[in-house]
């Protein structure tokens, strides 16, 4: 049943009005589902069970109740905080459709200088198109922009703009749903109906699915990629009890030096 009712919220509510939303509902469910199973790393709460997700495919036991982060959102929260000075070193940040999980937290951070873009959401402080940002060449020290990109028809301008606006030498981290087990990205712009795309390509307003060569598409930008598998250096029993999907690469994109 919790399936159902989420599954149909997802694929029915406009994204914009689902966050704010989801302010209402937060405190209901940490209540509800608190216990001591499963934690989610970002604020440490943890909980009898996490809730299900999927706009086509559910997934149990992903979302969590306190922070309403998933899988990828959970596993690059330890990857910055264990991999990298995110947390520690001055920089200017752009994030690209900033996460409710990381939104008010990165707000906080008093080394960074947090910037947020998008072009519906309501946490952006630019309004912008990813395929012609508003910003000067050079200006960020670092990126994120995770699942975004297989929304994008025209996602080589996109890449080439997130490069343009990276500092030589900064890193974007850029996260996207990618099978894989497919060698090669498959697209069509032949498929425009909602229903067809979440059946093709996992959700609605997807308009590909990325396969292994994704890497090798950002390289030809012009990054240095680095394929990394954070998972490999955690226990099966973090990986349980964080609720991670064992295996899944974080891309961390760097501009070369001039």
């Amino acid at each position: 049943m919790i399936k159902k009712v989420f599954k149909s919220v997802l694929n029915t509510i406009p994204r914009p009005l689902l966050i704010k939303a989801s302010y209402i509902a937060k405190p209901f469910l940490v209540t509800f589902l608190r216990g001591n199973k499963y934690t989610d790393p970002i604020d440490g709460k943890s909980f009898s069970k996490f809730l299900p997700y999927g706009y086509e495919q559910q997934r149990e036991n992903v979302l969590s109740p306190s922070t309403l982060s998933l899988e990828r959102h959970r596993l690059l929260w330890l990857y910055l905080k264990n991999k990298t000075d995110f947390f520690t070193s001055k920089k200017s940040v752009l994030h690209f459709a900033p996460e409710q999980a990381f939104y008010k937290r990165f707000r906080r951070l008093s080394n960074i200088d947090y910037t947020t873009t998008d072009l519906n959401s309501p946490l952006a402080d630019v309004k912008a198109d990813i395929c012609n940002l508003p910003f000067n060449d050079n200006q960020y020290d670092f990126i994120l922009c995770n699942h975004v990109l297989e929304h994008i028809p025209d996602d080589t301008k996109a890449m080439q703009e997130l490069y343009r606006v990276l500092k030589p030498n900064g890193v974007a981290i850029l996260q996207i749903p990618q099978d894989l087990s497919r060698e090669h990205t498959f697209e069509d712009d032949t498929i425009t109906d909602p229903k067809e795309r979440a059946k093709i390509f996992g959700q609605y307003d997807h308009v590909r699915i990325y396969g292994r060569d994704y890497f090798n598409k950002l390289r030809s930008i012009g990054f240095n990629v680095i394929e990394a598998d954070y998972t490999k250096e955690l226990s099966a029993e973090e990986i349980d009890k964080y609720r991670l999907a064992k295996g899944e690469i974080i891309p961390v994109c760097q501009k070369p030096a001039n």
